[in-house]
This record gives structure tokens, C-alpha cells and sequence, in this order.
């Protein structure tokens, strides 16, 4: 639940004369389920209370999402409950140079919570830790309505805050009255949930601007974030989704004026009046009638793929139809959509629907089911509220502390470059490379900057993977690595001739090219063949070293052949070129002459054949002699 100072957070709207409430719409016959967001919290120091422990998230101030932070816990002498300003007890929390940042222990009660870090900032704080006074589960701190105390420095607080619970709160007073540095680490890595490279995140707003300091923070905020919001989104880095808290009438009070002037669709989706006033200005029902509105142009740009155009309406809006100028109207916010190009009005009135009608409104319905939580999200009780991957945001509504936050939510070295900016995060690579490897002569780093710190990690670069534990060592490797500082192999150029140890031909590893020997890496020297008889070594040879390879020639007319080492005569090299040249011609001739032969053979057989074969049709006529013509018999 949701506590300031140790009074609740959650007050009724105030009762009008005829006694009517409106009340949260769940709220039929159970209450709403408030989910506490926690932190880490690590005691390094005394090792009788060292551990790990669990701290409830303060919900305002700047909790360092994404990061963590350590300091040394002071519990004061005096003013231990923060209620006042400590230089009235002439205390400072300002730590020395070069030491650990101070993390002040006060006690809950007296006061508001936020004053109690106010208190604290002012004195020199890093962080505030409040112990609990009760044996109770862990409650979030809030800042107080702004009827009950003067808002003007809530927007002030930056520090982070945190709720012990009463038992650790008092084994840490235990251990400094012992005389006992405590040490304390606290972790915000892990408060919110970062499952992959893209963030879903919510913001639960109101087109009320009559609510005070409040409803001032809330416009300024979507002044200054709407720039970082249109670029996650347009670039596919978030999911946003705005949504609107409604109430419901209770049913005893559906005739009344008062429902009527705060509801709309018979009773069924309210507001509360702006100015806590039915006799003057606007009442809940313009309110509720400009979120519907709201809530259809933000579905109409969604279902055209420009989600990202919501912030430029509800921005101009806020501008152009304040209720004091008494512009808060259908008219003006007509005047806006239509100054927004590719927004069609018709279809966003259409989404809005008959608000007489007694029947359900489907956004509005939606946007009731929608305040239930589901999961590790608890219900929306409080506006505004702002859910980043299903986690309520915990700290101030400003532009910085919410973009850290959505940053937080993204998988490490996944996030948009927007997370990276200087305003944003510390580049620790920007130091001793993050003492990851590095080739200074390329400029080449495997050090990747992130949100939450920094990792090792081998680059691509133009298409070449380096391969390697990228804290000592990264390699290249692929077909084109030879054209990025030669692949990391050595190289040299002498007298005109370049060679290189590294080939294109091999995915990996560096070796000296022929005539040289060495690591390929940083040294290839120059293999002197001569000396070590490697070459060269023919009867009449003189041999001559040169960088990379070596001269060999023979004496008088001999010629050298490199391929078998041996030196011949010229001439003699003549007679055994046309010695091969008659063999081969001989060879040619005797071929044709086979084939010729066989040729001719062939040729005979053939008619041979051809002859017996017509002989044998007359063959029969010589071994019948008395056989005679018909036509001589017939004589």
C-alpha cells in the first residue's frame, strides 16, 4: 500500500453535501491488490549483518535504475527522524574527497517522508534509508497530497530512497553505537525486468490540468519527454500504451446530480470534478469525455502505425485548451486533431461512441480492466503511474529519471543510442578501455558501452568477425580479414617487395610466407637458403641470399633450372628439345601408319564378304545340273 509519513495515501474523493463518494471501480466487494516494487540491498560490512536483503522503492526522488551504488551509513545524534533541517543540529553528510558516498539512517514517523529526504539531500546525502517502526511487510513511501503540505520541493529531490524493515534497521544502529562501519551496496540492475531488445511500458495519465502541482508535473513531463518517446518509438526500441483510470458511480447514487455531472454511459465511468467544486468551472464529466477522447486518438494513429503522434496531441493540447482560458471543450480539441496532419476526426468520434447511451463503452471498459494488475504488476491506484515491462516505476516524474529507467528495461547491448548519451550514463570504456582488448593501430576496441556498465566483447568490423575472450585477446578471422590491419599478422616492405603472413585463404592464424621463418605474428625473418644449403646446392652453383628468397647461377654457359636445382648446357638443353620433337613425330607417323593398316584391313574383310555373299545366291544352279527353265519344259 502506498503510505506518506505513515498516514495512507488513498483518500476518498471528497464527500459532497448529499453525501456521495465515488470509489475505485473494482472496489465492489474487495480491495485492490497493491504490489510493493523492491530493490537489493547488500550489507558488505559487519560481518555479523553481512547479506543480502530486500528495501522497498521510495516513490519519488531518482532511483539509479540500471546502476548501483555503495556508501557508508551514518545513523545522527540528533534529529533521527529527519523532521527537521540538519544544519539546525550543525550536521553534514557531505563525504570527503575520494571517500565513500554517506547513506543517511533515519527513523520513520513525525513527518513525511519526502521531507525526510529533503532534510537529508540538504544536509549532503547520497541516499536516505528510513527504518521501519513497525514489524510489518514493507510498505512504498509516497509524497504527500498536495492539500497537506507545500509540493514546491518534491520536485527538488533527487536522491534515492529506500524502507528498511524494522529488524535490519535496528542491526545496523546496533552495529554504529558498537562502533562498526557499516557498508551498504544498493542495487536498482535488476528492479526492473529486461527479458529482450524491446520495452513495453505504460503511462497512466489524466487530461485534467486544474489538480495543482500535480497535474503541473504531469504536463511538463510530457512537454520534455515527447522528444526521447517519438524517437524509441519510431525506431522500434519501445510499445507504448497511455491509459486513463476511471471510477464508477455507486448504484444508490445513479439519480443524483452529482453522479450525473461526474459520469458519463450511465454512471458507469467517472472522474472526479477538477476543482473538488460541482457549483463552478468543469466537472468530471468533461474530464472524462476529453480522456475517452484521448484514449480513441491514441487507438485510431496506433491502428495507422504512428502511435508516436498521441504525444503531439496531448502536448498541443495542453497548450491550446488549458480550462482556465475556458478551452477545454470538444471544439478546441477538434482544432488540435485536425492541425495534426493524417489524422481523420470522423473515424476518432466514431471510437468515442454515444456517451448518453446506457450501455458499456468498449475503451472505457478496457481501460477499467486494464487498471487491474495481472502478474508481478499491481493494481493502478494513483495518477499518474507510469509500468515499464509490467513493473510500476518507482521516483520523480521527470524527463532523465524515466528515460534511465526504460533504458534499464532493455537486455544488455540491445539498447537505442539515446540510452547512451552522456546525460543519461557514464561510458566506462571511455577509461582504461574498460580493460577490454584493444589495437590501438586500427583503433579497433572490443569494449561496447551499455546502460548498465560495460562488456568484453570480440567487434565486427566491415564485415570481419574478431574471434577471442575480448579481454586479452581478439583475432580476425573470415576470408576478408587480411584487409584490416593485414589481419593482425605481420607485414613489410623491402627494396620494392611486399610480404604479408597473412592469408586470405585461411580463416584464422598468421603465417610466415616462404623465405622467412618466425610467429607470422610480430616477426618474420629472412631464411638465408644459402647458408643453410636449403637451395642451390648443384654441382657448379653459386648461390646468392636476397630478402624473401635467393640467386642461383652457373658458371660458363650452363644454365640453372630452379624447379630441379641442377644446372645443364644450353645447347645440350637444344638437342634434348628436338630429340623430344623427332620421338614425338615418329610417334605420329607409326600411328597413322597403324591406322592406316587397320584401315585397309578392315576394308578388305569387308569385301571379301560382300562378294561371297552375292556368289552364294547363285550357288544352287551347279549342284542341280538336270534342272531346267519352266518355259523351256513347256516346248
Amino acid at each position: 500500500m502506498y503510505l506518506s509519513g505513515g498516514m495512507m495515501m488513498m483518500k476518498n474523493v471528497r464527500l459532497s453535501v448529499m453525501g456521495w463518494v465515488m470509489v475505485w471501480w473494482w472496489w465492489g466487494s474487495c480491495m485492490g491488490r497493491f504490489v510493493v516494487e523492491k530493490n537489493s540491498l547488500r550489507v558488505t560490512s559487519p560481518e555479523s549483518i553481512r547479506g543480502i536483503y530486500e528495501c522497498a522503492l521510495g516513490n519519488f526522488g531518482v532511483p539509479q535504475y540500471g546502476g548501483s551504488m555503495s556508501g557508508s551509513v551514518v545513523y545522527p545524534k540528533a534529529n533521527q527522524k529527519a523532521c527537521k533541517n540538519f544544519e539546525d543540529f550543525d550536521i553534514s553528510f557531505r563525504s570527503r574527497v575520494s571517500g565513500l558516498p554517506t547513506f543517511v539512517l533515519v527513523d520513520r514517523g513525525d513527518c513525511y517522508f519526502t521531507l525526510k529526504a529533503w532534510n537529508a539531500q540538504r544536509a549532503g546525502a547520497a541516499t536516505i534509508l528510513v527504518a521501519d517502526n513497525r514489524p510489518e511487510p514493507l510498505i512504498t513511501m509516497d509524497a504527500p497530497e498536495d492539500e497537506t503540505a507545500d509540493a514546491e520541493y518534491l520536485q527538488n529531490i533527487t536522491i534515492p530512497s529506500a524502507l528498511l524493515s524494522r529488524s535490519l534497521g535496528s542491526a545496523i544502529k546496533t552495529a554504529i553505537d558498537q562502533g562498526e562501519p557499516v557498508r551498504i551496496s544498493l542495487d536498482w540492475r535488476e528492479a526492473l525486468p529486461h527479458p529482450n531488445d524491446r520495452v513495453a511500458y505504460e503511462l497512466w495519465t489524466n487530461s485534467n490540468d486544474e489538480c495543482g502541482s500535480k497535474c503541473d508535473a504531469q504536463i511538463r513531463f510530457l512537454k520534455r519527454f515527447k522528444g526521447a518517446a517519438q524517437i524509441l518509438e519510431k525506431g522500434g526500441y519501445t510499445r507504448f500504451t497511455p491509459h486513463y483510470i476511471t471510477w464508477y458511480c455507486p448504484e444508490a447514487f445513479l439519480a443524483s446530480r452529482q453522479c450525473k455531472s461526474q459520469c458519463i454511459n450511465g454512471g458507469r465511468y467517472c472522474a472526479p470534478d477538477p476543482e473538488q467544486d460541482f457549483s463552478r468551472g468543469y466537472n468530471g464529466r468533461d474530464v472524462i469525455i476529453q480522456n475517452l477522447r484521448q484514449a480513441c486518438f491514441f487507438r485510431v494513429m496506433n491502428e495507422s502505425g504512428k502511435p508516436w503522434i498521441w504525444w503531439d496531441y496531448v502536448t498541443d493540447f495542453a497548450i491550446r485548451c488549458p480550462m482556465k482560458h475556458e478551452k477545454y471543450n470538444k471544439q478546441c480539441a477538434d482544432q488540435v486533431i485536425r492541425s495534426l496532419v493524417g489524422v481523420d476526426v470522423n473515424k476518432i468520434d466514431k471510437c468515442i461512441g454515444d456517451i448518453e447511451a446506457n450501455t458499456e463503452n468498449p475503451v472505457l471498459r478496457d481501460e477499467q480492466e486494464a487498471q487491474v494488475g495481472k502478474g508481478s504488476r499491481g493494481d493502478v491506484t494513483i495518477l499518474p503511474t507510469i509500468v515499464i515491462n509490467n513493473r510500476q516505476y518507482r521516483g520523480k516524474l521527470e524527463r532523465s529519471a524515466v528515460l534511465k529507467a526504460l533504458c534499464s528495461g532493455f537486455r544488455e547491448t540491445t539498447e537505442p543510442p539515446i540510452c547512451l548519451t552522456e546525460d543519461i550514463e557514464t561510458n566506462e570504456c571511455l577509461q582504461n578501455n574498460g580493460g577490454c582488448w584493444e589495437d590501438k593501430t586500427t583503433n579497433i576496441t572490443a569494449c561496447r558501452d551499455t546502460f548498465r556498465g560495460r562488456v568484453c566483447q570480440c567487434p565486427i568490423v566491415q564485415g570481419v568477425k574478431f574471434l577471442g575472450d575480448g579481454y586479452t585477446h581478439c583475432e580476425a578471422s573470415g576470408a576478408l580479414r587480411c584487409g584490416i590491419n593485414n589481419g593482425g599478422c605481420w607485414k613489410h616492405t623491402q627494396m620494392g617487395r611486399t610480404y604479408s603472413a597473412c592469408r586470405d585463404d585461411h580463416s584464422k592464424g598468421c603465417k610466415c610466407p616462404p623465405g622467412f621463418k618466425g610467429d607470422g605474428l610480430k616477426n618474420c625473418e629472412d631464411v638465408n637458403e644459402c647458408e643453410e644449403k636449403t637451395a642451390c646446392q648443384c654441382r657448379g652453383c653459386k648461390c646468392k641470399n636476397t630478402w624473401g628468397s635467393y640467386e642461383c647461377s652457373c658458371s660458363g654457359s650452363l644454365l640453372y633450372i630452379r624447379e630441379h636445382d641442377i644446372c645443364i648446357s644450353k645447347d645440350a638443353r637444344g638437342d634434348v628439345s628436338w630429340g623430344v620433337i623427332w620421338i614425338i613425330l615418329m610417334g605420329l607417323g607409326a600411328a597413322a601408319l597403324g591406322a592406316y593398316t587397320v584401315y585397309k584391313y578392315r576394308i578388305r574383310t569387308y569385301m571379301d564378304s560382300e562378294i561371297r555373299a552375292i556368289m552364294a545366291q547363285y550357288m544352287p544352279l551347279d549342284n542341280h545340273p538336270n534342272t531346267q527353265p519352266s518355259s523351256q519344259l513347256e516346248l
